[in-house]
């Protein structure tokens, strides 16, 4: 599997990155997921303290016994939580993100992680603060390099103005073209990462995007109201029928079609899932023009909010 750069750094990752938050929490399928996307070529495995309140860290941990060097671990803090309590609240203060990361490396058996991402992020945050605690986590040795999970433009442009983040992990698809307006090109230029959630759009940019369609675009996506969203999928179907590939294959090629792009962070639930996302990576079709077609047939979108 080809490789793309990790911002400015000397990693790098997978064009297909592993997203770990639909493991679940049997322990041998979580094992039998990371092993199948590891020995598809896979480095980069991404976690969060938050899933399953730690738990996945755990099993994540596990199924990487022996494997560390194969990979490059990610995972997520800013969500303060108890472990034996229901519920979480937003907390950046240096206090806890010290004390998530030593949690995290606890759960993952590591000694570091090779990216700490903030999960998520207000512009009301400690910026300062929280930048600060990223740098000190660096010098402890207990995390390579560290970056953002937002999707807010103002919080987002506050951290490239302020340090050298390496990445931004964010939502971008088909159906979501909201990035492209000002973000993509923006990082880019300023050497940051996009490690992209959400590529396939909840399963409806897939071969049973209808049938998805049916189960979660009810109320729309985005700006898209219910028909209209039901239209753009058959139409993105039939291309993909008459070009002899998969709406899979088409929304995965269209994302890495950026170069800001790094890696798509695809999640699974069972191995074939796995299996099923590497096969429509290599068979995304290799003709540029489908990208202007795809394009003309989806909206522009915008950041209506997070803009001061």
């Amino acid at each position: 599997m080809k490789k793309r750069r990790l911002g400015n750094t000397d990693l790098h990752i997978s064009e297909v990155g592993l997203g770990c938050m639909n493991l679940g929490t049997n322990e041998q399928n979580a094992k039998d997921i990371i092993h199948e996307a590891i020995n598809a070529g896979i480095n980069y495995i991404d976690t969060a303290d938050l899933y399953d309140y730690g738990e996945n860290e755990k099993l994540v941990g596990k199924a990487l016994k022996g494997k560390r060097q194969d990979t490059i671990v990610a995972t997520k803090g800013g969500n303060h939580f108890d472990p034996n309590q229901e519920g979480w609240y937003w907390d950046p203060s240096k206090k806890y993100l010290k004390e998530a990361i030593k949690n995290s490396l606890i759960r993952l058996g590591l000694d570091d992680v090779d990216l700490y991402q903030l999960h998520g992020g207000t512009i009301e945050d400690p910026i300062d603060e929280v930048i600060e605690t990223f740098e000190e986590l660096q010098q402890e040795g207990l995390i390579r390099y560290f970056g953002l999970s937002s999707i807010r433009p103002n919080v987002i442009k506050s951290y490239v103005d302020k340090t050298t983040i390496t990445s931004n992990m964010m939502q971008y698809s088909l159906l979501d073209r909201r990035p492209e307006e000002e973000l993509l090109d923006y990082l880019n230029d300023n050497q940051v990462s996009v490690l992209v959630r959400g590529t396939l759009g909840k399963g409806m940019l897939t071969s049973n995007g209808i049938e998805q369609w049916e189960k979660k675009g009810s109320n729309g996506f985005l700006d898209y109201n219910a028909e209209e969203l039901k239209e753009v999928i058959e139409k993105l179907q039939v291309l993909a029928n008459e070009s002899s590939t998969t709406l899979e294959s088409i929304a995965i090629h269209y994302c890495l079609s950026h170069p800001g792009v790094s890696s798509l962070i695809l999640g699974a639930s069972r191995p074939e899932q796995v299996q099923n996302n590497i096969e429509a990576y290599y068979n995304a079709p290799k003709d540029q023009s489908i990208i202007e077609e795809v394009t003309n047939m989806t909206k522009k979108q915008i950041y209506e909010q997070h803009r001061t």
